[in-house]
């Protein structure tokens, strides 16, 4: 079947060239995985990448005709086994369908192929006095086809949100082949189901999406950042709260923790405070950002803040946000492998969220170490281990468990912007109850009823 797959994916007006087609075992292996652990992966039977929305319909009508598995994939930095291959399936990268179609400074919206790396549109925006929020740590490498399936959010998101709220329509390759666009080029638009929404967030299993029509918000000022050391975790989940009561609108406000700060220094030798139990950095975007930190600094000091110091100009402020982007690299350098829990909680519950962590980690004897959109109450606790030692492999895996326990415990949810992919497929379950998924999995079968599109995902 895979010499008549091939034939099939390279036949007729609309076929793939050859250099779209790879066969190659060892080049077609290295694109059956993304970035996280402990999820399962198979063999893919070929990987395409095609150029033009009707060389994806053509791969989708060929996969129904042969009853064959696609699995959509981006730059693979995804951290949930969302885009891991299946047993013998198309791998169909989006790679090359990365134009940048219109910048329409007008009606604040651009329009972009699924493979358009986040930070190339973010900085061709800029050029037109816009800005496009949403602001992955993987920035400079991950896609916006990647970010709508995952639903990704970022460092901003506690002022700006998730890239749900950037997407105003979609072009989508459903799985028989047939072209759907969903949603609106304007500012409103109520008319029908939210589709839209419907398929930001769906890990490519209901289509595939082949153009986004983002909205984009004016360009803000440089924003400075501030911050500020503390004694505990608890102090600066306190300043947290006081920030968000006291109706401030930082444009990110984030939390490293003791490990993690040590596993950047280790790093890049930045010289972060060691000392601390927990760094909060805060940033403001607006006119008279100085201000608005000296307020939040108050804040940060009432709650016991052991040091606060304000970045003086936009190098500093993006030397410490250069340090919170390095986190995840840095904490996968401790032990060389790690498994990255995405559990969003309550702000209130933010404190009870890293105590808790800090009692498993000490539990399974691990090094955990959190960073966090502290903003959303989104934490990203981050269990490093030994992939060679099977023991510390069992209890990393047992770990991740509780943590994911943990925050449903909390009233909180197992991904705030990662998806659920391989790795939180029982969890999802828990967190949905079982009506829950006999209607997820109803809108599934209505999209595509032969599951052809990344099976063994979400459920």
């Amino acid at each position: 079947m895979s010499r008549t797959l091939i034939e099939l994916l390279r036949a007729g007006d609309e076929g793939l060239p050859a250099d779209a087609v790879l066969t190659d075992p060892d080049v077609t292996s290295s694109y059956a995985n993304d970035m996280a652990s402990f999820c399962d992966a198979g063999t893919p039977a070929v990987v395409v990448l095609p150029r033009t929305v009707e060389q994806v319909q053509h791969v989708m009508r060929t996969a129904t005709e042969l009853r064959v598995p696609v699995v959509p994939q981006g730059a693979r930095t995804g951290l949930s086994g969302g885009a891991n291959a299946s047993e013998g399936c198309i791998v169909l990268s989006l790679l090359k369908m990365d134009r940048v179609l219109e910048i329409n400074p007008v009606d604040r919206i651009a329009v972009v192929e699924p493979g358009v790396v986040n930070a190339t549109l973010s900085r061709a925006v800029n050029e037109h006095g816009l800005y496009y929020p949403p602001d992955p740590s993987s920035w400079e490498t991950c896609t916006i086809g990647g970010n709508i399936g995952t639903a990704s959010g970022g460092l901003c998101c506690v002022k700006y949100g998730v890239t749900a709220e950037y997407v105003l329509g979609l072009d989508v390759v459903l799985a028989d082949g047939r072209l759907m666009s969903t949603g609106r080029r304007t500012a409103k638009g109520v008319a029908g189901y939210d589709l839209t929404r419907l398929f930001v967030g769906s890990e490519g299993s209901l289509g595939i999406v082949v153009r986004a029509t983002l909205a984009l918000k004016p360009q803000p000022p440089q924003q400075l950042v501030l911050a500020a050391e503390f004694g505990s975790a608890q102090a600066a989940c306190d300043a947290v709260c006081r920030i968000m009561e006291g109706g401030h609108v930082p444009s990110l406000l984030e939390l490293m923790d003791r490990t993690t700060i040590r596993a950047v220094n280790a790093l890049a030798h930045m010289g972060l405070p060691e000392t601390t139990e927990a760094l909060l950095l805060a940033a403001f975007d607006t006119q008279d950002p100085a201000a608005d930190l000296a307020a939040v600094g108050a804040l940060c000091e009432a709650a016991g803040a052991t040091q606060v110091v304000p970045a003086e100009d936009a190098a500093e402020s993006e030397l410490l946000l250069q340090a919170r982007r390095l986190s995840l690299t840095a904490l996968e350098a401790v032990k060389g492998t790690t498994m990255i829990d995405d559990v969003c909680v309550p702000r209130s519950k933010l404190a009870d969220m890293l105590e808790g962590v800090e009692r498993i980690a000490d539990k399974y004897s691990l090094t955990i170490g959190v960073c966090a959109h502290a903003g959303d109450g989104n934490t990203h606790p981050t269990v490093c281990f030994d992939a060679t030692d099977a023991d510390e492999g069992r209890r990393a895996r047992e770990s991740f468990d509780e943590i994911m326990a943990l925050g449903l415990e909390l009233g909180g949810t197992i991904t705030g912007e990662h998806g659920v992919g391989v790795l939180k497929k029982e969890w999802l379950a828990r967190e949905i109850g079982p009506v829950g998924v006999e209607m997820q999995r109803a809108i599934k079968t209505a999209f595509d009823p032969l599951s052809l599109l990344n099976p063994g995902k979400l459920f």
